[in-house]
């Protein structure tokens, strides 16, 4: 029991201090500029002092709204086939194949994405990379998250519930969709929750097939900088108030992880008392 408080305990304090250093380390070129201009410059020069985030921010939705938005009902579908549809043999297989594109790491998703993705975009319509190009592999990575919590999601749902369908005469699709997704829907819902968190914290893949131009994308074949890219290029040679507009950054990335985590908590609460 004191090992769990203190693990607990210890989970905590850490998110606390990394929220602290962020704070402290935001702070230099926000007592000297303050919040709004984050928003309102014209660009994003920090040696000039320009530091607007916006259309890094735009790009970093944009690219996770889209990702998530194809991803979701691939992995839950593809989880109800495995449950409900594919043959036993079927199932292990495609299990085994999302636990496999789970454990490739995202510097390989990007290379790939790099040297193929990208020229066949830029076939469409150039430069290539771009939005689209971001939103595809990002789709690519977060789908091992849902369709692997979507599938334990499944699995959870009791049989008895799958029993009584059958007694009442329910097809096998009124059975998923009136019996196993309510059921379910606490697992599913957790899955969206994690794969939207992965979709905004990458950074290497996107990095590699975005273009990483600071710009509001107005197309899907737009290049695009998400707040992760940004810090990941120049981190190394920021120095002064640029270093620190860059931990607004990661603290703004920050914000949107807690605004996630209390959406959640709230559905979660509605649906309960619901």
């Amino acid at each position: 029991m004191w090992a769990l408080r203190a693990s607990a305990v210890l989970a905590g304090a850490i998110v606390l201090l990394i929220v602290v250093f962020l704070v402290l380390e935001s702070l230099p070129v926000l007592r000297k500029v303050g919040i709004l201009p984050f928003f309102t410059d014209s660009s994003w020069h920090p040696a000039e002092g320009l530091y607007n985030l916006t259309p890094m921010l735009w790009g970093t939705l944009f690219a996770m709204s889209g990702a998530v938005l194809v991803a979701t009902p691939i992995g839950v579908l593809s989880a109800v086939f495995c449950h409900y549809y594919a043959p036993a043999a079927i199932a292990r297989l495609y299990r085994r194949l999302i636990e496999l594109l789970a454990g490739i790491p995202s510097v390989v998703y990007g290379f790939w994405g790099l040297v193929s993705l990208v020229p066949w975009i830029a076939r469409i319509r150039p430069p290539g990379p771009s939005l689209l190009a971001g939103i595809v592999i990002l789709t690519i990575m977060i789908l091992p998250t849902i369709a692997l919590m979507a599938d334990a999601a499944l699995a959870g749902v009791p049989q008895h519930y799958l029993r009584g369908a059958a007694a009442l005469g329910l097809s096998r699709w009124a059975t998923i969709r009136g019996v196993v997704f309510p059921a379910a829907k606490s697992g599913l819902f957790t899955g969206v929750i994690l794969e939207t968190g992965r979709a905004i914290g990458e950074t290497m893949a996107i990095l590699m097939v975005c273009g990483n131009v600071v710009q509001t994308p107005h197309s899907l074949f737009d290049p695009i900088r998400t707040l992760t890219a940004n810090i990941a290029l120049e981190m190394a040679f920021a120095l002064g108030d640029h270093r620190s507009a860059l931990f607004v950054s990661g603290l703004l990335l920050m914000v949107m992880i807690v605004i996630l985590v209390i959406a959640a908590e709230i559905i979660s609460k509605e649906r309960i008392h619901g």
